[in-house]
């Protein structure tokens, strides 16, 4: 059970807001968790879904354990994951290496480097001769230098990311290379200092802020467990270590204790605070209090069960194939619209085409008066102009008069042309640009390997991609998000231009509502009614989900036209996902990132 519980109401600035990560001083609960379930547990198989997160499958006697380790610079995290992956069908190479290595040894060791944000993973194997061998699986969750790391005696087997000599002069990490910790902090340790120490060596820091002088000071803390320290002794944050009193300096002494038994008690008591968009503003293992009251705090069993909502919410995991889709529809889109601009302007000059039948006309009625190749232009009266309009007629003194006169009625039939098929290929151009939009809009509604497949088939049905040779997994059809509205109505939405169809050609009936955003690349939305008449609420809940998953997500006022399904037919031939409908009202709903969040943690 998730309790909801708000915080103290006080001010905080933009830059307060952090990551998901845990800081190295709250990082000892998580180890001991990682302990308690894991140690002398067998790896029974290793998967790395995508490019800088591994899973390791660990057999326990009764029981099995999933450990995610995350290496990306957004959201780096190890924890007990609840959900197996979905994984690319041929492993990466650094995932074939750790299996080579990993695979059937037992975790014998569960440790923190120092205070750091660093857990190393000792697993044990019998070698030839019943000898033990250890490997050390070492995590360093530091940013955007995050990164897994296998080494065998103090030397690099291989490295999640490498670093060589053109990334870095001080610390390379590539194989069959002596592996070297990242610098050692000259900072306390709490564990081993006493807070009166600390809080003297704070006031000797006379040109820091409270905030920054514990960060500079004490060892393995981040900006959560500092601002946690202050808000608890009742200080400003940006206060000056130098203006410190010896009260404040007994509060701050009473506030690192209490942090600190905290931290290591048996019992964590996990904190998720969210902000009101439902954005991750930082994890603990104990709760925190200084975020302002419109802030959520939601508590968990496990520090793992907080890092994996954190995860969710996050967002950090995307399929490499969504990745690779998006930067190939943008593509597409880009050269679409490129085409399209450039026929535009073909247009325009061929709508120019009876300027040059003009220009022959002209020519031919006065060509008798002028000798070949004598003029570069001529200037005559001309013969449509009932004002009697002069019009110039530039000529190519290479050519005749008679055969300047067949140019300018060769560039009019060419033109006359090119009118007919510019104006089919610019329908055919828009077509595209509004069909490739809508693959866009699909991608950000997907987060599944069976979703992304299934634009990626659309795509391939479409032109867009070529098929590939290789042997395609069978999937089952994937599922729209499914929303029920506050009087029992279920609302269905569609993640891709196939489930689109899905959706409103065999799912919905024909009484059900359907739900578009007006002339906008979206989703299609259906409200099942089970012959009922919709609410106003149901219908407004409904035309919400139709704006957010639409491209006209941050926008006000948008407009969503609705009607019954019977209304809603599929052209033949159409692509996947394109409709046509009647006898539609339309209302005006202005999505928010707040009802979205919302709606998306009420997805049933």
């Amino acid at each position: 059970m998730i309790a909801y519980i708000c915080y103290h109401n006080i001010k905080f600035t933009k830059e307060q807001v952090t990551t998901m990560s845990l800081d190295g001083f709250s990082t000892q609960p998580l180890v001991r968790e990682l302990r308690a379930a894991l140690l002398g547990g067998r790896i029974d198989k290793i998967t790395q879904p995508t490019k800088a997160s591994v899973f390791l499958s660990i057999r326990q006697p009764g029981r099995n354990h999933l450990l995610h380790i995350a290496a990306s610079p957004q959201a780096s995290a190890v924890f007990l994951a609840t959900k197996p992956p979905e994984n690319p069908a041929e492993p990466p190479l650094f995932c074939m290496v750790l299996r080579k290595q990993l695979e059937g040894s037992r975790i014998a060791d569960i440790r923190q480097h120092s205070l750091d944000r660093i857990l190393c993973f000792d697993f044990d194997s019998l070698a030839a001769g019943g000898k033990i061998v250890t490997k050390t699986l070492i995590v360093e969750l530091i940013g955007k230098y995050s990164n897994i790391i296998l080494v065998q005696d103090g030397v690099v087997i291989d490295a999640l990311k490498k670093v060589g000599s053109a990334n870095s002069r001080t610390r390379l990490i590539l194989p069959a290379r002596e592996y070297a910790p990242p610098p050692a902090q000259e900072k306390l340790d709490l564990r081993t200092v006493k807070p009166d120490v600390i809080v003297e060596r704070l006031a000797q820091d006379a040109e820091a802020t409270l905030c920054k002088g514990l960060l500079n000071i004490c060892l393995g803390f981040g900006p959560v467990s500092a601002r946690e320290v202050i808000f608890s002794a009742g200080l400003p944050e940006k206060m000056s270590c130098a203006d410190l009193d010896a009260k404040d300096k007994e509060a701050l002494q009473c506030a690192l204790a209490e942090v600190y038994a905290a931290c290591i008690e048996e019992e964590a008591a996990p904190g998720l605070t969210l902000d009101k968009n439902s954005k991750v503003l930082a994890t603990s293992p104990f709760p925190l209090h200084y975020f302002p009251a419109e802030s959520t705090q939601l508590s968990f069993p496990t520090i793992s069960a907080m890092l994996e909502k954190a995860t969710q919410l996050a967002g950090a995991y995307t399929p490499p194939e969504k990745d690779r889709l998006k930067k190939f529809v943008k593509t597409e889109l880009t050269r679409a619209e490129n085409k399209l601009g450039i026929l535009q302007e073909e247009l325009r000059q061929a709508e120019n085409a009876e300027d040059y039948k003009i220009f022959g006309d002209n020519l031919m009625t006065y060509a008798h008066l002028y000798e070949d190749h004598a003029d570069a232009s001529l200037t005559v009266d001309n013969i449509y102009s009932e004002a009697g309009e002069k019009i110039t007629l530039k000529l190519d003194q290479r050519l005749t008069l008679s055969q300047n006169m067949q140019a300018f009625y060769h560039k009019y039939d060419k033109l006359k042309r090119a009118q007919k098929l510019l104006d089919g290929q610019i329908a055919l151009c828009e077509e595209n640009i509004r069909y490739l939009s809508s693959v866009e809009s699909s991608l950000a509604a997907s987060s599944t390997l069976p979703e992304i497949e299934e634009i990626k088939d659309e795509l391939i049905q479409s032109g867009f991609l070529k098929e590939s040779t290789k042997k395609k997994r069978q999937d089952k059809p994937s599922a729209p998000f499914r929303f029920v509205t506050e009087d029992g109505k279920s609302i269905l939405v569609g993640k891709n231009n196939y489930q689109n169809d899905r959706l409103t050609f065999h799912t919905a009936a024909p009484d059900d509502i359907w739900l578009h955003a007006k002339d906008i690349p979206g989703s299609h939305v259906i409200l099942r009614l089970s012959g009922e008449e919709p609410s106003e609420e149901s219908l407004h809940h409904a035309a919400l989900l139709a704006a957010h998953f639409s491209k006209a997500q941050d926008s006000s006022n948008v407009p969503v036209d609705y009607t019954y399904r019977r209304y809603v037919k599929k052209p033949s031939g159409s692509r996947p996902g394109f409709v046509i409908f009647t006898r539609q009202k339309t209302l005006y709903v202005t999505p928010s990132a707040e009802d979205a969040a919302r709606l998306l943690l009420e997805e049933r």
